[in-house]
Order: structure tokens, then sequence, then C-alpha cells
């Protein structure tokens, strides 16, 4: 189904080109006054100059033409050359009705197969995760629902960091720690040897630990970058450890992911990719990209107009080790041969943004991948506290992320002690309003910006909320529940009968326009801002009419029809944000 817009640019355009102009003017968006116009297009402005004609003229004949058409009730040429539009009640109820009976909720469809990989996650092996990990997991798996609620093919890979720098510095102090351990001697055989178990408390502590220690014990230092060496060459002891440590940490991030109703498609890392690290160099020798600097081998990807100086890609370290950016390169020669993508999508912190471009630039220079394929990196802002600066604890430190899902679910669970609307379990109905108020707290602001990290701001029922958004669904509930109307069905509109009904009927109408936005910047807000304007005009829409008392069959009926097809697209809307609903609350 053609989302709204569009269906109306093509018909203003088609206007525009009977009138004898170009109809890449006639381009339709929706309306920033509301209380003029539902829809306006400003294409006569930037026609002023290439018909040497007043735009005001040239608005007025487009306008003169699609007023007599069934789908407008209203079109006005404004000075200096504004097109305003509003529809007829027919053609949006007809709208509607499409969106009733589209198995897509009207939601835009991809016009050709298309596959995206997305990188998002992208935890450390051997540490928990904490309060930073938060953004990326949240916004990458709305983006994953969202692109497959479009028809595209999406694969989601974790990424965990795991093969390097910060693994020798954790293996070298478990041996520190335990010198005894058979997977440190040099006789170590997988076959005979066993490694001990992990204690996943130690393992938390144990890297930023070594990290500190690191930047004080020079001979400490030396020691984990050759065990990093060593676990590269997967040398037996050192690399049966790791992967003990891997499988432990892997399943306690999992643990916390459920927790977010995160998940992947590969559990991959970085080690994943490390064998095709001998292909990636073997390309990039013989294309002559790599070259030697101070002992260290790399890619000069500087390019012209560059108005900040971008450094040369490491590929190889001095000692011969691999780092990030090799390992990244070495993954997108993976992805290529496994998926064929069309598009790779990364999520990380924003400070990542210039070694993305080295990496985009070095894999489009080796050709890595074809050159339509889009290589894009998002680069989120922070989570911050009521002072501007990262959020912490109350001790200072680095909030842990179960931490921070615990303190919202508490929140919830505090608000909903007392309350008697709660029928089924009170605790799976906190941790559904905390998740829901903790992701729509984060997923409602532009992702590349900071926010404030706000509980109490969170949890509210008023405002633009995702408790807001989860009471709204559930006063529906009770309207549907209370007329015999099975959540599943899908009801005829037949007529709007106020201005509070034409409004919601626009917001639904325009529901899907969200989804190509949200995918076009990289942005779940678009989705946060579709879902409230809906739960927003509804709330008006409820307080002004008495639907279940309401004598008139015909305003009934049709009251009851926009109620279902609301739930229907919030509960769309909230499922592209990996928000689930309750029944009552």
């Amino acid at each position: 189904m053609k989302k709204l817009t569009f269906r109306l640019t093509e018909i203003v355009s088609a206007a525009f080109e009977k009138c004898g102009y170009d109809p890449a003017l006639g381009t339709v968006t929706v309306s920033d006054r509301m209380d003029l116009c539902q829809f306006q297009c400003n294409g006569a402005l930037s026609g002023a100059k290439l018909y040497r004609k007043a735009p005001i003229m040239i608005a007025k004949d487009v306008a003169a033409l699609l007023s007599s058409r069934d789908e407008f009730s209203r079109v006005e040429a404004v000075n200096p050359g504004f097109i305003n539009i509003t529809l007829t009640d027919g053609f949006l109820l007809s709208v509607l009705n499409e969106i009733k009976d589209d198995e897509n909720a009207g939601v835009p469809q991809c016009e050709k197969p298309e596959t995206l990989v997305i990188d998002y996650g992208g935890p450390n092996v051997a540490k928990p995760l904490h309060i930073g990990h938060l953004r990326s997991a949240i916004i990458g798996e709305s983006l994953k629902r969202t692109a497959r609620a479009t028809g595209r093919k999406v694969i989601s890979d974790v990424h965990f960091g795991d093969w390097g720098t910060p693994y020798g510095l954790t293996l070298a102090e478990y041996k520190v720690r335990h010198p005894d351990w058979t997977c440190f001697k040099d006789d170590f055989d997988p076959a005979r040897d066993t490694v001990p178990e992990i204690d996943e408390a130690e393992m938390n502590e144990i890297y930023p630990f070594a990290s500190a220690k690191s930047k004080e014990d020079p001979e400490f230092k030396t020691a984990s970058r050759q065990t990093v060496v060593d676990l590269q060459n997967r040398k037996p002891g050192i690399f049966d450890l790791w992967k003990k440590i891997k499988d432990v940490s892997v399943e306690s991030v999992k643990r916390s992911y459920e927790r977010l109703s995160v998940d992947f498609d590969y559990w991959y890392g970085e080690s994943d990719s490390d064998c095709y690290t001998p292909e990636l160099l073997d390309i990039l020798n013989k294309k002559g990209l790599m070259y030697e600097s101070d002992g260290a081998m790399v890619v000069d990807v500087s390019g012209e107009g560059d108005k900040t100086d971008v450094p040369p890609i490491i590929i190889k370290k001095s000692d011969n080790s691999s780092i990030y950016a090799t390992f990244d390169l070495a993954t997108i020669i993976q992805r290529e041969k496994d998926f064929k993508p069309d598009r790779i999508w990364y999520l990380t912190d924003k400070r990542q943004s210039l070694h993305f471009l080295q990496v985009f630039r070095c894999a489009k220079k080796a050709g890595l991948v074809p050159e339509n394929v889009e290589l894009r990196h998002l680069g989120f802002g922070a989570i911050t506290g009521p002072d501007g600066k990262p959020y912490k604890t109350r001790d200072g430190g680095v909030m842990q992320l179960s931490t921070l899902i615990d303190t919202v679910e508490e929140a919830a669970f505090e608000k909903l002690r007392d309350s008697e609307y709660i029928t089924g379990d009170k605790k799976d109905a906190a941790h559904r309003i905390g998740i829901a108020a903790l992701k729509f707290g984060d997923l409602s602001n532009q992702p590349t910006k900071d926010y404030v990290f706000d509980p109490e701001k969170f949890l509210s029922f008023d405002g633009k909320t995702g408790t807001y958004l989860l009471y709204t669904v559930t006063r529906i509930n009770s309207i549907l529940k209370k007329a015999g109307i099975d959540y599943g069905e899908k009801r005829e509109l037949t007529g709007i009968f106020s201005d509070g009904e034409r409004e919601l009927a626009l917001q639904l109408a325009l529901c899907g326009e969200s989804f190509e936005k949200a995918l076009e910047d990289m942005a779940p807000s678009a989705l946060c801002e579709s879902a409230y304007n809906i739960a927003s005009s509804f709330s008006k829409f409820y307080h002004d009419n008495r639907i279940l008392t309401e004598e008139n069959h015909a305003k009934q009926s049709g009251w009851l029809a926009l109620s279902l097809l609301t739930r229907r697209l919030l509960v769309k809307l909230l499922d592209c944000l990996a928000i689930e609903t309750v029944e009552n609350m």
C-alpha cells in the first residue's frame, strides 16, 4: 500500500503537468499548520524562476484544476504561492478501510527485494552490559523490526568484541591470579587437560582491574600484548580459556538482552571474522593499498574535499596483531560472502564515527563490497543525568544495564502496588510498563542527541511517555471487551461525525509514513511521534464521545470500528519499538 503523501503527490504532480509545469514541483507534505489545512504543496515557489511567473499564479492554476477532484474538500492557493489541501471525509475513510484490509496495516512495502544487515549491540566479552549498551540494543532492535515490517530481509548480528586488546589484558590478569591453572602451562593439551569453571563475578571484575593496572605497570602491559598475539594465534590453553570465558559471558549478556526483548539472528564476534583476515591482507596487498608506517601496516583513506584530517587506517599493529579495524573489514568480507547485503548498518556510540568513516572508505577502495552497497553508521548520543554528564550510579560508577532495568521495574511496581485494575501478575505488568517507559523515553529522542534519564518522567501516565501509550491501549481494550468485539476483527469505517474523529482518522492514515521516515533517518523517534499523535488524538476523541452508550447505531458502529483500527496501529507501532502491551492498568 502506497503511503498517503505519495498518492497525493501523484495527483498534484499530474495537475502541475496538465497545467504545463514540471510534475516534479508537485511534492505534497503534511501541513505545518493543521488549523489551516491537512496537506500542502510548495512547488509553485520553486516554479517561479523556471517559468518567470509569480508563484501565486502557478498555484492558482494548479489549485483550480485540483478543486474538482473527489479526494479534496478544499484546495486553496495562498500567497506567496502555497497550495493548501484538505481531504474529503469520504476519501479519508477509503484510505482507512484500505489500511484495515491490508495485511501490513498500511505500512509501505519496499519496491524490490532488499537485504539489510544490522550490526548492533556490540558488547565486549568478559564485561557485564552497562548503561552505555542500552541505546545500541533498543535502537537496533527497533530498526530491525521496522525494516522487516516494510518487507525487507533483515539479518541482525550482535558482533561481540572478543578478539583484541581487552582480552589480552583479561587473560593476562587471570594468569597472574591463577598461575597454577593448567591452561597456562606450555604443555597444555586440549584433548587431555581441562579449563577450570569461570566465576562470573570475578570475570566481570577482572577487565576494569587489568585495564587500570596496565596504565601503571609496563611489565604487565607488555605481557598482555603478548597474550593478544598468543590468543590470535590460537595458542592451546590461552585459546581454550578464552572460549570458556566467552561462553559464560555470552549467556550473561543474553539474559540482559532477553529482559529488553532484544534478540539477534547471529551471535557472532570479531573472532568469527578472523579466518577472513588473510584474504583481507591479500586484497590490500594486491591492490597496492597497504604500506608500512612506523612499523604498522596502514591504508590511506583520506579524500579530496575532506574538511578535517582523516588519518590512515591501521590494519596491523607493529607487533603484527590485528585491531578493531582489521576485524570490521574482515567482517565485511564475511557478510558479503554469506548474505550478499544491499545495506550494512552499524549502531555505536557517536565517538566511533571516524573509525567507521575509515573502515567504509577502505572497504570501498579495496572493493570488499560492490560500489552500490550502502555502508552506514548511526552514531548515537549518551544517556545523561540531570547535570548533563553521563549517567552514573550513586557512588559515581558506571551503572550496569541490569541495575538500570531493575530501577525502572521497581519504580513501575511501586505505582502498581495498590492498583485494583491489574487483574494478572503485577510483577509481569511492572516489567512491561517499566521497559516501555525506559524504551520510549530513549527512542522518542533523536538518536544522535544526548538525553536526560528521568525514571519519574518516563513513568508518568500523562504526556509523551511509554506508560501513556500502554494506558491508551488498555483504555481501548476495555471499550472493545465491553462491546464484545474481538481485537482481531476488521470492521468497516462508514462515517466521520466530528472534528475529533477527523483528527484521529488523519493520524491513522499517516501512520505508514512514519515507518519510511524511521528507516530513512535511522530514527525510531518517527514511530514514537506517530504513536503519540494517535494516542493523544484518540484520548480527545474518547473524551468527546460516549462510545458505549451512544444511541445512534451508525455513530456507535463507526466509533467502534475507529477504536479497533486505532488499537491495531498502536500495537503495530509499539511492536516495532519492541514494547509489549498490557491488558489493563
